[in-house]
């Protein structure tokens, strides 16, 4: 087994945004093959999803979104366990680009978002990119719920 090099750490922390201490633990598992290690770190995610899912939703921010023009926009309520997190550029970011896809794809619920293609990532969910930022936050994060305005109602 060849080392890990610095640079392979830092380019799976940069895909995913998740620490280097569990960057460097996923490669060394995977031999230094950074798709297995990623799959590895997908995989972990969803196992702390999973432990995470009882825990109470604290915090959060409304994240908006106003089509250029201005006839289109969105709104979306998204919850996290704490204000640290909420308070985060990163978090803030996750509810605008959530509110853009609620404007682009107009999903009918909640169920049904988290089931669509990211918009911003097309080759993922909606529940897949908010397991990967649960994951990274170490927090539960949900979409509570999300509103379109259109201009003449349309």
């Amino acid at each position: 087994m060849s080392a890990i090099t610095v640079e392979q750490i830092k380019a799976l922390r940069d895909q995913t945004g998740i620490s280097i201490a569990q960057c460097k633990k996923a490669l060394e598992a995977a031999s230094g093959d950074s798709g297995q290690a990623l799959a590895s770190l997908r995989a972990a995610g969803a196992d702390i999803v999973a432990k995470k899912s009882g825990r109470t939703l604290g915090a959060g921010v409304i994240g908006q979104y106003v089509h250029t023009g201005g006839s289109l926009g969105a709104l979306v309520e998204l919850d996290c366990e704490t204000d640290f997190v909420a308070k985060t550029a990163e978090f803030q970011q996750l509810a605008a680009d959530l509110a853009m896809h609620v404007a682009a794809f107009q999903p009918s619920d909640v169920a049904t978002l988290l089931e669509q293609t990211f918009v911003k990532d097309q080759t993922r969910t909606v529940t897949e990119i908010l397991k990967d930022y649960t994951q990274k936050f170490g927090e539960r994060l949900e979409v509570m719920r999300f509103t379109t305005l259109a201009v003449g109602g349309a």
